[in-house]
């Protein structure tokens, strides 16, 4: 079993604080994060949801060539984009909903085999299934 671990300090109140989220298992670096960068514009800082948008097309991008090459079609590329949607919700805010894209350039492959496979990997992806309950769609294509 591997463990990931990141930080985050954060100073001052919600609306006028700020953070910085560390990620200390790879030491790659850290990120600035503040309210305005999750509800209103980045302004170079990221947020919570994009650092799981990160996490979320890395994992399917991971899963699905996996799930290919085993089946002896291995991709040459896989390009996955997640959008993760945050907004008021009941009492206060949440993730609405995550939209996958994915294309894909897979030597060999029939679409119908594709889009099996691609549906497969969305259902799978560890970080999809860390998120169960949250709406994910997913429109995946050959290239």
């Amino acid at each position: 079993m591997t463990d990931r671990n990141a930080t985050t300090q954060w100073t001052g109140d919600l609306k006028g604080g700020s953070g910085t989220v560390t990620l200390d298992s790879s030491n790659a670096g850290q990120f600035p994060v503040t309210w305005a960068s999750r509800a209103e514009e980045p302004d170079g800082r990221t947020s919570p949801e994009e650092l799981i948008a990160a996490a979320h097309s890395a994992c399917y991008s991971m899963q699905l060539s996996g799930l290919l090459t085993a089946a002896g079609t291995p991709p040459e590329r896989i390009d996955t984009s997640a959008e993760v949607a945050f907004g008021p919700s009941g009492d206060g805010f949440a993730i609405t909903g995550i939209a996958l894209t994915v294309r894909a350039k897979v030597p060999g492959i029939a679409p119908d085999v594709f889009d099996r496979t691609a549906q497969k990997a969305k259902e799978i992806c560890p970080v999809s299934a860390a998120l169960t309950g949250t709406t994910i769609t997913l429109d995946a294509a050959l290239d």
